[in-house]
């Protein structure tokens, strides 16, 4: 028998747990149905991704996926890289729309696999130059390409490091018309690994005790730049993504098993903390920076 999974009309970090909570389990034959989906964001694309490849490195076969029947949507996916990957841990039901991938000016960074240290360089590399042009439209100091690249790094170096796994990262630019009115630049990384509370239990867990949960794990690794790492010095990844984004009045939200913790700006109403939330592998990071108010 196969399970259905809804993948949301529009999908995002905020609708995620939609996907996450349809799954069921992992050795199910799953079939991911996009084909109402009007919007995916990078957050998105690279969750989808990761579902699909935790589902067939534990079923032993790919799951079904279903693209999105209005042709721009899908258009839109196969500019942004997903359809490139997507066909290795997915048997994809529809046409998949031939596209270069450099066609999207906005997309600063097509889904990409981050499988170890060269890769994180790699991605660092490629979108440095963009980034410094589209940081400076954002109205951001010359100084934040630097840290934006960190950011980038310290986000994707998190799967080299705790995942066990690999894991996939996108980044793009667009007008946030809805929430903010202002254009963002957003990077969403994602994987499918042990996650934080399995990451951190060896060096953090006697610290909690009782207490040691998911949502606890997140808060030592973004408040208190815990490790899996004894050594001094390690554990200031995220720690540092969330001081980059303070500065820029920006968003961090991490997800991890069961748990979501975020950096809130003023012009977000996201939760600080959710637990209970659906239990899904790994870690998904999601920042955003968002051009500055002028005036």
């Amino acid at each position: 028998m196969t399970r259905v999974v809804e993948v949301p009309g529009s999908f995002h970090d905020r609708t995620f747990d939609q996907l996450a909570g349809g799954i069921g389990g992992w050795d199910d034959k799953l079939l991911f149905d996009a084909h109402a989906t009007q919007w995916a964001s990078p957050y998105g694309l690279v969750g989808l991704l990761t579902a699909g490849q935790h589902a067939a490195e534990m079923s032993g076969h790919r799951p079904l996926l279903t693209i999105p029947s209005d042709r721009d949507v899908a258009h839109y996916w196969a500019r942004a890289g997903f359809f490139q990957h997507a066909t290795d841990w997915f048997e994809v039901h529809g046409k998949v729309p031939r596209v270069a991938s450099s066609e999207a000016s906005d997309v600063l960074l097509g889904v990409t696999p981050v499988r170890g240290t060269d890769d994180v360089h790699s991605v660092v590399e490629t979108i440095q130059q963009r980034a410094a042009v589209i940081l400076g439209e954002l109205g951001l100091e010359a100084t934040a390409t630097l840290g934006f690249a960190m950011a980038l790094s310290e986000a994707c170096q998190n799967i080299v490091e705790h995942a066990g796994t690999s894991g996939w990262v996108a980044v793009q630019a667009y007008h946030w018309r809805k929430r903010l009115g202002r254009r963002v630049v957003v990077i969403a990384v994602a994987d499918a690994g042990v996650g934080f509370r399995h990451s951190l239990a060896a060096t953090q867990a006697a610290r909690f005790g009782d207490r040691w949960n998911d949502a606890t794990a997140l808060e030592a690794a973004l408040f208190h730049g815990a490790s899996r790492f004894r050594d001094p010095g390690r554990g200031q990844g995220l720690a540092g993504i969330t001081r980059y984004a303070n500065r820029w009045e920006g968003k961090v939200s991490v997800r991890s098993g069961a748990a979501r913790i975020a950096v809130v700006p003023s012009w977000d109403d996201d939760a600080p903390l959710t637990e209970g939330i659906p239990a899904f592998p790994g870690t998904q990071v999601l920042i955003i920076i968002p051009a500055q108010q002028t005036g």
